[in-house]
């Protein structure tokens, strides 16, 4: 892309989980775009470090953002300082999340706690720390990663589904609060997408969820990258409070 076709060029972008998988391919196609990403991550900073390494070699620019999205303490002290030093924060993208997966008789209440903290609690927490300077700029985009599984359902993922199905709702609540602002607040939901998380999956349960999309394959994480993009870009300014799925038409 060239120099005067980057829409995103001298704004700040955050990714909250963005060192691997999509939160990886969303922070490569920000900075792509002309934004400075700043790439957080909780633990992996080796990949966090190689994710910058790409940016810089495709000829962008970012930085490390290490913090725990699940840790209230730790939220708005990391977000506050990165919206300081660089002057602004114009992009907020909530990808950070963990799935524990378990049957409803067996699980336990303290991966119930940990799934909503990081997953639900994270993105609030994120979100309010960012419409503090969004709001005082009059711009913002803020972006959640929600899956499909919020209204579809999978057996043994209540409280990822749980999780999710409140941050589409979160994101239409926003939406109206931060409207006013010019902050746009957006979900994209992904179906089954070929990451490290479904490449683990055994081949029968992979063969049986191709079966169910009309696409007939998984998706790649660019192409929700792709997706989140758009929704950060000056042209979106007029879409808020919308859900858009990435899912190859396996639910609607």
């Amino acid at each position: 892309m060239s120099a005067g076709n980057r829409p995103l060029a001298e704004q700040v972008a955050l990714v909250t989980g963005g060192s691997r998988g999509i939160g990886r391919a969303v922070a490569r196609e920000l900075a792509h775009r002309g934004a400075h990403v700043a790439i957080n991550y909780r633990t992996g900073e080796e990949a966090a470090r190689a994710c910058l390494t790409e940016i810089e070699s495709d000829g962008g620019t970012g930085e490390l953002c290490p913090f725990d999205v699940g840790a209230a303490d730790a939220v708005g002290p990391a977000i506050g300082a990165l919206a300081k030093a660089r002057g602004r924060l114009d992009i907020l993208v909530n990808n950070a999340g963990i799935t524990i997966d378990g049957l409803l008789l067996r699980y336990r209440e303290e991966d119930w706690q940990r799934t909503l903290e990081v997953n639900l609690g994270g993105a609030f927490r994120c979100s309010r720390a960012a419409a503090r300077f969004m709001t005082r700029k009059q711009y913002g985009r803020i972006v959640n990663l929600s899956s499909v599984v919020a209204t579809m359902g999978t057996t043994g993922q209540a409280a990822y589904a749980a999780t999710k199905a409140g941050l589409e709702g979160m994101t239409k609540a926003l939406a109206r609060e931060l409207a006013s602002r010019q902050v746009t607040v957006n979900a994209v939901a992904p179906g089954f997408i070929d990451t490290e998380m479904t490449a683990g999956l055994p081949e029968e349960l992979r063969a049986m969820y191709l079966a169910m999309i009309p696409l007939g394959r998984l998706g790649t994480a660019d192409e929700v990258a792709t997706a989140v993009a758009f929704l950060c870009a000056p042209e979106a300014s007029y879409v808020t409070g919308h859900v858009l799925a990435v899912n190859g038409g396996l639910h609607t």
